[in-house]
């Protein structure tokens, strides 16, 4: 059974984050770190929007169960984070549609704002190559990449936003200001 608590902590950020369109009605993922040979997931048919204790499960980082199979798809990423970096504790995964969109013509996001400025600098953009493979690569990819990033987040070009950090206000910011800096940066080129 999953803790009431993170249930709700879990549920109210997926209903922050939906409304804010990191997350689509399915797609994105989001987790939390147990203990040091378990995390809580949602499941792959989580509904972002109105999420309950039905919308998660509890995996094991090392072993994989009959519970990886309604698990989301973003499972095996999170596992293999959790497992190579210790920091952290909550990772999300979404698809946030100015900052996406924003990949799809640039190799690098060069803030302009105060706070996307002075809290990221800027990000380099991965370009994950071929897309048919991705899902064989990615959570190595994904997990390398995080390791040696400075602000523990990775923008894939096409793909979406992964974030993990200690604690969950500071993930949630990092995403809002990401999202909030490509949105100013858009409607900037669109009045150029």
């Amino acid at each position: 059974m999953i803790d009431k608590s993170t249930v709700k902590l879990l549920s109210g950020l997926s209903l922050t984050m939906f409304r804010k369109n990191f997350f689509g009605i399915y797609h994105g993922a989001i987790s939390t770190k147990v203990d040091q040979h378990n995390f809580i997931i949602n499941t792959g048919d989580a509904i972002f929007d109105e999420m309950d204790e039905n919308s998660f499960c509890s995996l094991n980082i090392n072993k994989q169960d009959y519970r990886w199979h309604i698990a989301s798809i973003e499972s095996h990423i999170h596992a293999t984070i959790y497992a190579n970096i210790h920091e952290a504790k909550y990772i999300a995964f979404g698809m946030p549609i100015y900052t996406t969109a924003y990949t799809l013509e640039h190799d690098k996001i060069i803030f302009e704002d105060f706070f996307g400025r002075t809290t990221f600098g800027e990000i380099n953009i991965y370009n994950p190559g071929d897309f048919t493979t991705w899902y064989k690569r990615n959570a190595l990819e994904i997990t390398k990449y995080l390791k040696e990033s400075e602000n523990n987040i990775m923008v894939i070009k096409g793909i979406g936003t992964y974030v993990y950090d200690r604690d969950v206000h500071e993930l949630v910011r990092k995403i809002a200001i990401l999202e909030n800096s490509c949105r100013l940066l858009s409607i900037k080129t669109s009045f150029e």
